[in-house]
């Protein structure tokens, strides 16, 4: 799916996703996945449904949703670029992957977030009606270079 406004174009083509933009956002500058290394960023896009906003050649928004495009799906890695904030990509962007047909008729969508809370409860996010039912397994510092395996000789 491909949609334009303006300049700008949104894209859902997992082949047109910047793998070098996505990383160094991510990598560099997002709080939850600094430090990502470059082959886990291409492997994650490569299994989830993506959408990107482009400006001409140039990626300035992500956003992820990682679904078995039957039951579920997780929202993750949503990001606009600081000079493209305010003009509504982030909800452009919500609107394209709420709409796409392979994900009509989940019985749940999750998502974790630090800050847009606002966004999310627009396209029907709401905080969990029983957090005690939730679990989590994470594994801090994975992406430090010391958690890392040594690179192959």
């Amino acid at each position: 799916m491909t949609d334009v406004r303006g300049t700008l174009r949104l894209s859902t083509l997992t082949e047109e996703m910047d793998v070098d933009a996505v990383h160094a956002y991510l990598s560099g500058e997002s709080y939850w996945a600094r430090g990502i290394p470059r082959e886990v960023v291409a492997r994650a896009i490569q299994h989830s449904l993506c959408v990107g906003v482009f400006d001409g050649a140039a990626q300035v928004a992500f956003a992820r949703a990682v679904t078995d495009r039957a039951t579920y799906a997780y929202l993750a890695d949503v990001y606009v670029l600081q000079a493209y904030r305010g003009r509504g990509l982030g909800k452009w962007m919500m609107e394209a992957v709420t709409a796409h047909p392979d994900l009509q008729g989940l019985r749940r969508w999750s998502l974790l977030t630090n800050d847009a809370h606002g966004l999310y409860a627009q396209f029907g996010f709401t905080p969990l009606a029983h957090p005690e039912r939730s679990m989590e397994r994470v594994h801090r510092g994975v992406y430090a270079p010391s958690a890392r395996p040594p690179a192959p000789a």
